[in-house]
């Protein structure tokens, strides 16, 4: 049987691989409700290397948010809104008053 060869994945490219399965994952199943399992099972690695590219759980959600806000995606956006989320509540106003919005239409 043939050995199988797997490409090693520059640490950059595997930090926002996993970080866009963190920012789906939060958009689905919820900021709060994410665990690094959910982000492991999403991006197809192990919940180790989401640690290792992400850090804690507290800095994994500081870097989804961030990318939510730059990203406007607005159901992750609008739950930060009501955690009060620092990086939530300094997104634009604009920005801000589109995420509460779509909580309205969602609820």
């Amino acid at each position: 049987m043939p050995a199988v060869m797997s490409i090693r994945m520059n640490p950059d490219e595997r930090r926002a691989e996993v970080l866009d399965a963190a920012l789906r994952t939060a958009a689905a199943v919820g900021f709060m409700r994410m665990t690094r399992e959910d982000v492991a099972r999403a991006a197809g690695c192990t919940p180790g290397l989401v640690s290792a590219r992400l850090g804690t759980m507290k800095r994994l959600r500081d870097e989804v948010m961030k990318a939510a806000v730059r990203r406007e995606v607005l159901p992750v956006i609008g739950e930060g809104i009501a955690l009060r989320h620092p990086h939530a509540i300094k997104a634009p106003a604009d920005l801000q008053k589109r995420a509460a919005a779509s909580l309205l239409r969602t609820a």
